[in-house]
């Protein structure tokens, strides 16, 4: 969300983000609605001045003068009644379209449809060559029981996996070498819910818009996912304190993505499933667009560090307007070498959103001066899993179809070196 009185004064930047961001946004509707607005709030405030009046001159008059009075308040009563619905009625259509507008894109921001005009800006390593026709994670993976991707179907449905023995063990073990590397760049570590209230999505942009790629109750609430909408919600309505520097948070949580629209699409494998988990950095700090730039940057090189602690191919991309969500001021995808498709495939989104969340959900601080401002939210995947997992297997495959492990992953790996046994000659 942004500032009304911001809107009003630059119309024409806002039309310029909705088109960038190819959404379909018209902003002069709002300002139609936000006029008819002040338009009857004025008028209501004044009923209600000269409500207070009667009242006060009804306290001090009687005989016919009071009689008087009484019926002159009485009109006016009815006409503010009349008057508040009629506001009621502007203020719905007003709060709605603003919970539509888009922030406004960082110059940077390139021009695009869709996420395949994201434009590279990094590099590192190159693509795994084998001496062998590589396999794809699915079928070393189910080789080597790792994996029960008939079953998880049978229990949870349509994308549904059982990840067992040294797939699990596996997945673990990225965890414990995320806790590692995120802990040491003094992120608080936070187990944050992944059932939310309505309000948190509502907060973070995730609604209006979102709602069919959500997974509801029947208690109103939803399934959240990422980490994000709860750990923004963690100060929801609330005054946080800066003055020590910014708030920065490791959050985990199990995420829940319906995936809707997406059927067919990716469906073998750990590449797209409805239930994953993810520890996700997210952070608070002051009102400042180079510190929210300086911070963004801090946040994508420590996703960076951490695939490269994996040593596994990947690049960074910027993403392009179209590409961009609605509160999105820039986003980086950081996309990991896959063999068995040839292709990189995102791993980790970093975006920052100025003011966009923290006046969605009330989160503000005092500044130097005492004044309350609303923070600027980021926030950033440190690592998701099971997907991490596809890279994992398919670059560290070998000739006989077993795995060696990863060096960084080592330590947690119960001694094991190499995953499974020779199944290819």
């Amino acid at each position: 969300m942004l500032d009304i009185k911001f809107i009003r004064e630059n119309a024409d930047l806002i039309k310029s983000a909705a088109t960038k961001k190819r959404i379909n946004f018209n902003v002069d509707d709002l300002l139609v609605a936000d006029g008819k607005r002040l338009e009857i709030l004025k008028e209501v405030e004044d009923l209600r001045g000269k409500q207070n009046v009667a009242s006060e001159s009804i306290a001090k008059s009687n005989g016919d003068d009071r009689n008087a009075l009484i019926e002159e308040m009485r009109v006016v009563k009815e006409e503010l009644k009349k008057k508040e619905e009629d506001l009621e009625e502007v203020m719905k259509k007003w709060r709605t379209l603003m919970l539509q507008v888009p922030n406004i894109p960082d110059v940077t921001v390139p021009d695009g449809v869709s996420d395949a005009d994201n434009q590279e800006v990094k590099k590192w390593g190159e693509p795994t060559k084998f001496s062998f026709e590589p396999l794809d994670h699915v079928s070393i993976m189910e080789a080597q029981d790792m994996a029960d991707f008939e079953r998880g179907t049978k229990v949870s449905g349509f994308r549904g996996y059982f990840l067992k023995g040294d797939g699990a063990l596996l997945e673990f073990a990225v965890w414990q070498l995320a806790l590692k590397h995120f802990l040491s760049k003094d992120l608080v570590p936070i187990h944050v819910p992944s059932l939310v209230r309505k309000e948190t999505l509502l907060g973070t942009g995730y609604l209006p818009g979102g709602e069919e790629d959500l997974y509801k109750t029947q208690d109103d609430e939803y399934l959240a996912g990422t980490g994000e909408v709860a750990t923004m919600g963690y100060y929801m309505d609330e005054t946080v304190d800066l003055s020590n520097g910014p708030i920065k948070f490791l959050a985990f949580s199990p995420c829940f993505r319906r995936e809707a629209g997406a059927h067919g699409k990716d469906v073998k494998g750990l590449i797209r499933v409805h239930e994953f988990f993810k520890w996700e950095q997210v952070i608070l700090c002051e009102a400042s667009h180079e510190e929210s730039v300086k911070h963004h940057e801090w946040l994508n090189r420590n996703t960076e560090e951490f695939i490269e602690l994996l040593n596994i191919p990947y690049h960074t991309v910027a993403n392009c307007g179209g590409d961009l969500g609605q509160g999105q001021v820039k986003k980086y995808d950081i996309e990991l070498w896959v063999p068995g498709e040839n292709k990189y495939r995102e791993i980790s989104s970093a975006s920052y959103f100025h003011d966009f969340q923290t006046r969605r959900v009330n989160t503000r601080y005092k500044d130097s001066e005492g004044k309350l401002r609303y923070a600027h939210s980021l926030n950033s995947t440190a690592i998701p899993t099971p997907r991490i997992l596809v890279s994992i297997i398919e670059n560290y495959q070998q000739a006989d179809g077993t795995i060696k492990v990863p060096e960084a992953l080592l330590p947690y790996m119960f001694g094991k070196t190499v995953l499974g046994k020779p199944f290819r000659s």
